[in-house]
């Protein structure tokens, strides 16, 4: 049985120090880095067949005669056969955001290799290596930006100057293309496989100059996604395609509310069934995140083990677990609603005063956003193997690797450099797989069983075990004046708090400068009830909702006003104040924003003449870094159907790397973002979750997904992931569209709960 700590650890401590993790400000100077030998090197990289390396942490390089079958450690992400394949090492986990195509590509273009010569490969687990690596808040692209393209170029220059040397040229007379080196004065050329082991003998440079977006040949077109043929013709690259000889299967039952223990379980009855082999009870570490109070069934299949849980009784103690009710807090929100904010994040002038202000006209209005569950297609899994020496080697599909590591050795009591961590592809993430318990749970198991274990769950215990996206209130006041313009702003955001102090993941309201810096009068306030629920993040947290409140009313303002919605969110978005840099934090700029905004409207139509029952909707919002804006245009009959004709989405988001991924996850967010717009909530009575199962929590189907165009402002910014940007201002967009189609407004998210259904 696990250690039980005498105070559990607050869910919220979790996620503080895992965005302290990932901290957008890192930079690669940062980054720990340890010298490696040239053996421990390659042990780490798994590479043979002679060629280039290159790896920052190497100072001293050292060559090896050409055709020699070990390859030069320079670089941990480049590998440059002599038989002129280029391996290029893809860090990061793929959670389905493509960026273990796209950060390979980084790295294509700066070594100007040609795609088809390219191989790419998923990169171990090491952050002397590699530096933190992970798949959340849209930043793998963002952080290794620099270090990857510092890999392709060092190789390039490198090569050049094998070249030069070889053929008794200067350098500046040699260009690069399609993983050869050009001289055309004398009609000469070399593939890099030739140069590969010439260049290995040289001292790595120690500056490099980048390619200027306007000379990219790679970035920026349309490329397949490198998994792409394996996953159409389903090969074994997901977490819950491992297998291993002689495994045995697992499952494990928690308490259906958070908190609860284990007092006993009909565990001898379990162990008479078919295929079982053993069952027991883990006390857990006390950590959320990690390992909770359970039963485990270990049998000769996934199908006995289900079956098993089936027949499972467990008496459970309640005294510490949840008895959240969205009945009751539904009743203290709107009690508070009503009461007012007692203190103000930022305050501005004087709302009240602006509001009753008699020449103005003042909007007060309730948006309400319900729980929603992450929902991969692929539930939570995990292979371990527990070793007769007190290792442990683990197969993931982990967000979040590192902490992998660092929460299996705390959990088992060993030491990191115990544990094995092969990074595999997950079918869907979306901010569930940050958070490591069944990686926890399947250790835990794996060393009570002595020997290798594939835990499995459940959808319905992927469902309600799931770490949702916080529920909650805004209740939004504002005015306009005589002309029109936005005088008053207030945003009440009623949400939860986990340990008291902190709001819980997602929780929190954002400061972004907008629309609160649009006007002189602006308040922005929050209430905290108790929550024991778990929270986490979800695609754009927080941003996600923020965005529904906001611009759903600003519209509102601009209704009151008798004015178009978007010449007012224009205006209002020209009136902003520059906020304020923040050093670890990009910040919105309001030109970028107006420029998609424009574009978006202009790509869609806005005013052209729509049939009746049409309606178009427009928003922005500024979430991880990117700019973006979306028009929907949409009808609603009399039944409150409604159908989505066309999202027309424009981002700002720096370079495009791949086009093919980028538009796939702006598609992909419109996607996402409709589903949980249209139908999907988790409710919960005295701490037990409902519904479990897609039967009552609705994905959006082929048929009701509308087409999506998508456009990219190109400049030189520093790039943004995408994987989040494009969420929030989906559901305003379309909440917006219903009421220029109908003049009915939506104030609760999922809209099924005020009537309407999608075609």
């Amino acid at each position: 049985m696990m250690h039980t700590s005498d105070k559990p650890e607050s869910i919220t401590d979790y996620f503080a120090s895992l965005m302290a993790d990932m901290n957008p400000a890192a930079t690669e100077d940062a980054r720990p880095l340890v010298k490696l030998n040239r053996r421990s090197f390659m042990a780490l990289l798994g590479i043979a067949g002679g060629g280039l390396v290159l790896g920052f942490s190497l100072k001293s390089p050292q060559a090896v005669a050409a055709g020699s079958q070990e390859a030069l450690a320079f670089n941990a992400y480049l590998h440059i056969r002599p038989d002129g394949k280029v391996i290029i090492q893809a860090p990061n986990p793929e959670i389905g955001q493509g960026v273990k195509t796209a950060m390979p590509m980084i790295v294509a273009e700066e070594l100007d290799a040609a795609w088809d010569d390219v191989e790419v490969v998923q990169s171990p687990i090491n952050a002397a290596a590699y530096g933190m690596q992970f798949a959340g808040g849209s930043r793998s692209i963002p952080q290794n930006w620099d270090t990857l393209r510092r890999a392709g170029a060092s190789a390039r220059a490198m090569l050049v100057a094998a070249a030069a040397d070889r053929w008794g040229v200067p350098a500046s007379e040699l260009t690069t293309a399609d993983t050869r080196v050009h001289h055309t004065a004398s009609n000469r050329s070399a593939h890099y496989g030739e140069l590969a082991d010439a260049a290995a003998k040289l001292d790595a440079p120690q500056s490099v100059t980048f390619k200027a977006v306007s000379d990219y040949k790679l970035l920026g077109k349309r490329i397949s996604g490198v998994d792409n043929l394996k996953i159409v013709t389903g090969q074994p690259l997901f977490g819950i395609d491992q297998v291993q000889d002689k495994l045995s299967y697992a499952v494990y039952e928690k308490c259906p509310a958070s908190g609860g223990k284990v007092v006993s379980a009909n565990l001898d009855h379990i162990k008479t069934l078919k295929g079982v082999k053993d069952a027991f009870i883990l006390e857990g570490n006390g950590k959320t995140g990690e390992l909770m109070p359970g039963v485990a069934i270990v049998a000769d299949s996934t199908w006995a083990a289900f079956k098993a849980k089936q027949a499972l009784q467990v008496e459970w103690d309640l005294s510490s677990a949840s008895a959240d009710s969205w009945t009751s807090i539904r009743e203290k929100a709107l009690e508070l609603a009503e009461r007012g904010p007692a203190t103000a994040l930022m305050e501005s002038g004087d709302v009240a005063a602006a509001i009753q202000d008699a020449s103005n006209k003042s909007v007060a209005s309730l948006y309400t956003h319900h729980f929603v569950a992450h929902a991969p297609l692929e539930p939570q899994n995990t292979l371990v193997s527990w070793k007769s020496d007190g290792s442990i080697e683990i197969w993931s599909n982990t967000q979040t690797p590192g902490r992998v590591l660092t929460s299996v050795a705390g959990l088992l009591g060993i030491g990191e450099d115990k544990v094995t961590l092969h990074q595999i592809r997950a079918g869907g993430g979306f901010g569930r797989r940050l958070i490591n318990d069944p990686v926890c749970e399947a250790a835990a198991i794996a060393r009570r069983v002595k020997g290798p274990v594939k835990l499995q769950w459940t959808r319905e215990d992927d469902t309600s075990r799931d770490f949702f996206r916080v529920g909650g209130f805004h209740a939004m006041k504002g005015a306009v004046d005589s002309s029109g313009k936005l005088v008053a702003f207030e945003d009440h955001l009623i949400s939860f708090t986990e340990n008291g102090e902190a709001p819980v993941s997602g929780g929190a309201l954002n400061q972004l400068g907008f629309p609160e810096g649009s006007c002189k009068n602006a308040r922005l306030a929050q209430t905290l009830l108790p929550l024991q629920i778990q929270c986490g993040p979800w695609r754009a947290p927080g941003s996600n909702t923020i965005a529904w409140a906001q611009q759903s009313f600003l519209a509102e303002l601009a209704a009151a006003a008798g004015r178009d919605q978007l010449a007012f969110l224009l205006e209002t978005l020209a009136a902003m104040s520059e906020p304020k840099p923040q050093p670890d934090r990009p910040s919105m700029n309001k030109h970028r924003a107006i420029a998609t905004v424009k574009l978006a409207a202009e790509k869609a139509g806005w005013g052209k003449t729509l049939p009746a029952g049409h309606g178009m909707g427009v928003a922005f919002y500024f979430s991880h870094a990117g700019h973006v804006a979306e028009v929907a245009e949409v009808s609603v009959d009399s039944d409150k159907r409604i159908t989505v004709h066309k999202i027309t989405a424009v981002a700002d988001v720096g370079p495009i790397v791949n086009l093919s991924g980028a538009e796939a996850m702006m598609q992909g967010s419109v996607v996402d973002a409709l589903s949980a717009l249209m139908g999907q909530k988790i409710t919960f009575e005295k701490g037990a979750i409902s519904p479990l199962n897609f039967d009552q929590y609705p994905l959006l189907r082929m048929g009701q997904t509308p087409p999506v165009e998508v456009h990219f402002i190109p400049s030189d910014n520093p790039p943004t992931g995408l994987g989040e940007p494009a969420i929030p201002p989906l559901a305003p967009a379309i909440g917006n569209a219903i009421f220029a189609a109908s003049g009915v407004r939506p104030r609760t998210m999922p809209l099924s709960e005020d009537g309407y259904t999608l075609v």
